[in-house]
């Protein structure tokens, strides 16, 4: 038969053939993950906009011991690799994990998998930005952190985007392997 001919057949919602259908439901939550991923990353920008203008020069005591103190990471994770000129090579190990997390995101069915894809996503652009576009070479640039618990490294944004998301992958993970 025709895909041509108008009655659905050959398409990759609803045809007959099981691999596109298969590959319309991979893609059926696309919309999702880029919508979290595109909040997640203008959040976390305006975030940090509003962390530079505002905190320069003063730290904001909110309650207990949360403050908001201003701080650039040049290093992974809590400034990890920072003092040895790392961030060229996290910034490119940051890109290869967005390359990975679309193309393995496709496998996630569920809602729940694609908002904690997005989430990951989002907070990976956030800080893979950073360093794009805070410095002076390539992924030279350093991440603006400004949630200071100050028992815990200061983070952001992003960085609260990749924690629960990679938590709630992971219980999508356990759970689909019951």
């Amino acid at each position: 038969m025709d895909p041509t001919d108008g009655d659905g057949a050959g398409s990759d919602v609803g045809g007959s053939d099981p691999d596109t259908r298969a590959t319309g439901r991979r893609w059926a939550n696309l919309p999702l993950v880029l919508g979290v991923a595109v909040t997640v990353l203008v959040i976390d920008q305006l975030s940090k906009w509003w962390a530079v203008e505002n905190l320069d020069t003063q730290t904001i005591d909110l309650v207990w011991t949360l403050r908001l103190n201003l701080t650039f990471n040049r290093g992974a994770a809590f400034s990890f690799g920072g003092e040895g000129g790392f961030g060229p090579y996290i910034g490119v190990a940051a890109l290869v994990v967005v390359g990975i997390l679309l193309w393995t995101g496709q496998q996630f069915s569920s809602k729940v998998g694609a908002v904690a894809l997005g989430l990951v996503l989002g907070g990976a652009l956030g800080n893979l930005a950073d360093r794009a576009f805070r410095g002076d070479g390539v992924f030279d640039g350093a991440v603006v952190d400004f949630i200071d618990v100050q028992w815990w490294p200061v983070w952001n944004v992003a960085d609260m985007g990749v924690v629960i998301g990679a938590i709630l992958l992971a219980i999508v993970g356990m759970r689909a392997s019951d």
